[in-house]
């Protein structure tokens, strides 16, 4: 959708995404997928994309890597159609994760996606792509475990170890299981906005925004009952985005030593303190942007930056876009007039 027609609410059919489920595939990496684009609504309650599962055969039952089978009701020809294609994680990838290479149905198969249509893996999903050679040049992410062994047989890629996603354009990777879920719901947020992406989080009962360069493995991702936590110095910050908040502020909230609630918040979130309140005040800045007609340096102010020149600085760095650039494609609603 243009800015154009997004702006004047001109209804478009759904974007297709297509689900190239194989055999050993994980339910979960490939609920994950429709759960997530199949939530994501526009203001008017329409459906922003529509998605279709298929197999390299005629419909019937693929074996999933479970103790049952998953019906699937398309063939390979529901490829041509996509816009999307994602491939989720199988565990019987057999000549792809032995050789890296594709087996000719699969690269038969493949040739049916259209040229320009987006290609997306979740985690082993991105060997599929790899021996393809979507992914020669390019950065990609895959399973921690799998790291080693995806680099040694495709030297040609660039993977990233550790990162939750990679986002490279045309062309996105992700980690395994909730890794899933965060590039997902980067490509919603990608091309409908943080309020689409949110609304889906919240649905779904998932943090709304976890950045892709964030470490995938982290030993204490939670902290123990009962157990000294960041949680609450978080909980905090969050209410006073707007405020000049200080490490030693948050540090004083979790009544720890500046040194400690730095090590534990990054044990726990997997960034410093200082990313991940970069972070929320970007998320709230386009909030703000998408669903208010607050000026630039209210917007700033209330986000926590300030000014709008560093509003700018940070959002450009995020998004790629200046605010007012942000706000003309992503506002889908009329205006909350400006308090006086």
């Amino acid at each position: 959708m243009t800015v154009t027609e997004h702006l004047q609410g001109f209804a478009r059919p759904p974007h297709r995404v297509v689900l190239l489920a194989l055999d050993g595939v994980l339910p979960f990496e490939l609920g994950t997928a429709v759960r997530i684009f199949g939530m994501a609504r526009d203001s008017a309650g329409r459906r922003l994309y529509e998605v279709t599962t298929c197999s390299l055969r005629p419909p019937g039952p693929v074996r999933a890597a479970a103790d049952f089978s998953i019906l699937v009701e398309h063939g390979p020809e529901a490829l041509a159609e996509a816009d999307t294609v994602v491939v989720p994680a199988s565990y019987e990838l057999g000549p792809v994760h032995e050789e890296g290479r594709l087996t000719p149905e699969l690269a038969e198969a493949l040739g049916r996606i259209p040229a320009g249509a987006r290609t997306v893996s979740i985690c082993t999903g991105g060997y599929v792509l790899a021996a393809a050679g979507l992914l020669d040049g390019r950065p990609a992410a895959t399973h921690w475990s799998h790291a080693t062994h995806f680099q040694g047989l495709f030297p040609r890629v660039r993977v990233v170890p550790e990162v939750l996603f990679v986002d490279d354009g045309d062309v996105l990777t992700s980690a395994g299981v909730a890794a899933g879920i965060d590039l997902c719901l980067h490509i919603v947020r990608r091309d409908h906005g943080a309020s689409v992406a949110n609304e889906v989080a919240r649905q779904t009962v998932v943090p709304p925004h976890r950045e892709g360069g964030q470490a995938q493995f982290i030993r204490r991702p939670v902290a123990a009952p009962g157990a000294d936590s960041t949680t609450l110095a978080r909980e905090w910050a969050l209410e006073r985005l707007h405020e000049p908040l200080q490490l030693r502020d948050l540090a004083e909230r979790a009544a720890m030593s500046v040194r400690t609630f730095t090590r534990r918040f990054r044990e726990e979130c997997g960034e410093s303190p200082g990313q991940w309140l970069t972070r929320q005040r970007v998320e709230h800045a386009r909030y703000l942007l998408e669903t208010t007609g607050l000026s630039m340096d209210r917007v700033a102010e209330a986000s926590g930056f300030g000014t709008a020149q560093s509003l700018r600085q940070h959002l450009r760095s995020a998004t790629g876009v200046t605010p007012s650039a942000y706000r003309r494609t992503f506002r889908g609603a009329p205006a909350t007039p400006a308090p006086a």
